[in-house]
């Protein structure tokens, strides 16, 4: 039933995105803007009531890219403007927000849902990393092989191999190359 369902997708959007794998699943409650802007690879699943969309709002087009053997949960939102970019075998937790991008709010006489959308900085998570449930990722790039641990928030980057908690997410673990050794920063990095 699951391969009948991905075939029947497939068909219906190919054409639509900038790329989807034949081999990618998005349930049929996941909402997708800019599917022209978006590219899923083979074996990435993105699971229910999410919403991933790229808005063409700067002068150059925005791309979101989503790799291959990637796992995203339930209602995760991903936004790009310019650049979100997800590398192989990630694993996404539930209710995840990526982007890339923020409303301006600095004009106090201006709702802030109609003051102009603003670039924080390009997005990248590193293959193999996981993002705990409830993380949000905001203009700041997650190295490979990372634990980002729940509810936290992530708005600097973030080096390869590392275990970073909190609001603002801190490095409170990291993997020495020179010992081989996992070990804790003397100060939280970041």
């Amino acid at each position: 039933m699951m391969r009948l369902y991905k075939l029947f997708y497939y068909v219906l959007n190919a054409r639509r995105f900038r790329y989807l794998d034949i081999k990618a699943l998005v349930r049929r409650s996941v909402r997708v803007t800019g599917k022209q802007f978006i590219s899923i690879g083979g074996g990435t699943i993105i699971q229910r009531q999410g919403w991933i969309g790229a808005w063409h709002v700067l002068e150059s087009h925005p791309v979101l890219d989503i790799s291959t053997n990637c796992a995203i949960g339930d209602f995760c939102h991903i936004s790009a403007i310019k650049s979100v970019v997800i590398e192989d075998s990630v694993l996404i937790a539930n209710n995840v927000y990526i982007s890339d991008n923020l409303h301006e709010y600095r004009d106090i006489t201006t709702p802030i849902i109609r003051q102009p959308i603003i670039l924080k900085g390009p997005v990248r998570i590193g293959q193999g990393s996981w993002i705990g449930e409830n993380v949000c990722i905001v203009g700041a790039n997650v190295g490979k092989n990372c634990v980002i641990g729940a509810n936290s928030v992530v708005t600097t980057d973030i080096p390869d191999y590392s275990v970073a908690v909190g609001s603002p997410a801190r490095v409170i673990n990291y993997f020495d190359q020179e010992t081989q050794k996992w070990v804790k920063p003397m100060q939280p990095i970041n």
